[in-house]
């Protein structure tokens, strides 16, 4: 591999990030891995490994000297992502992170927007399961005019099993939730709404909250869209906030899990609208071949435009979502 074609996992340890240098793998090519400590990464044998602590800006500029791309696994990304991506903009480095936390996504776009663009780079937070991927599909909806009144997106999971870092996550992340109204983000209104939702099967008809993750903040960032409004399916939530609720069991070889989702989102309403559906298997493991899509089309330069920009803006939508090398995903849009 020429160092033009680099390419960094920050946080490889983790449950996501196995699974992303797992598909790095499988695609050929061989990760460096990293983290803020090498003795975690003591089972990424035959990989060059590298460790550098969050706080330590002159050691993860060295850590990304000569890397192309960097993909950061490693949350609470409320800590991780600006100090990373701030390394990654200042050595010429392509960034790109799997939070569903609006206040990270936020801040790299009002924080590395202009620094990107000057240096040539491209910052795309939220390149994943939640956020990136209801992003896509929608940017895919909508099309070349890239507007719409309202638009819903829907999240069915049939369970939920958390990593650890999900916890850890949501103990961290406790900033208001921020959804888009008349064409701005503002505060999610409590008590948040409720309603239903058809998904398809095996998942089905299922009570619903609006529950916003990233995906609020990326497509207000490119889309012009009035009100989204953003459920998730309420079961799983039980499952999230029950201590006893276990982490993901492998189900099969590839180490997924046999959690089931769909992605809904809808656009318009009556015989005008127009639909997206994506269906897969773990919503961990989905992230990776999210991400590494993404990180393939970075180094041949299949990305759009440089700065601080949501999944859809740096990626042709339609495109991005046929090309996503998974068997157990589907998406289709009408």
């Amino acid at each position: 591999m020429t160092d033009s074609q680099r390419v960094l996992v920050y946080g490889a340890s983790g449950h996501t990030g196995k699974f992303v240098v797992d598909e790095f793998l499988r695609r050929g090519l061989q990760p460096l891995v990293a983290g803020r400590s090498l003795s975690r990464l003591e089972q990424s044998e035959g990989l060059d490994r590298r460790a550098a602590s969050i706080d330590d800006g002159p050691g993860l500029r060295a850590l990304l000297r000569d890397v192309a791309v960097v993909v950061n696994c490693a949350g609470p990304f409320l800590d991780t992502a600006l100090p990373l991506a701030t390394a990654a903009v200042e050595t010429g480095t392509h960034y790109l992170d799997v939070t569903a936390e609006q206040p990270a996504v936020q801040q790299l776009y009002r924080e590395l927007d202009a620094a990107a663009r000057s240096a040539g780079t491209v910052v795309v937070p939220a390149m994943a399961f939640y956020g990136g991927l209801a992003d896509l599909l929608l940017t895919a909806v909508l099309g070349p005019g890239k507007s719409a009144a309202e638009a819903e997106i829907a999240v069915g999971l049939d369970r939920w099993w958390p990593t650890e870092g999900t916890r850890v996550t949501g103990a961290r992340n406790t900033a208001t939730r921020l959804v888009i109204r008349d064409g701005a983000l503002v505060p999610l209104s409590a008590p948040a709404a409720t309603g239903t939702w058809d998904f398809p099967e095996p998942i089905g008809a299922q009570s619903t909250v609006e529950l916003p993750f990233s995906e609020a903040v990326t497509v207000n960032r490119h889309l012009e869209v009035g009100t989204l409004r953003s459920w998730l399916n309420t079961a799983p939530l039980d499952d999230l906030r029950d201590p006893g609720t276990p982490a993901p069991q492998a189900f099969d070889e590839s180490g997924r899990s046999a959690q089931r989702f769909a992605v809904e989102v809808a656009v318009g309403s009556g015989p005008q609208t127009r639909r997206a559906t994506a269906t897969g298997r773990d919503i961990y493991a989905t992230t990776a071949p999210i991400v590494v899509e993404a990180t393939a089309w970075l180094l041949d330069s299949r990305h759009r435009g440089s700065g601080a920009l949501a999944p859809g803006e740096a990626f042709a939508a339609a495109d991005f979502l046929k090309a996503i090398p998974d068997a157990d995903f589907e998406a289709v849009w009408h």
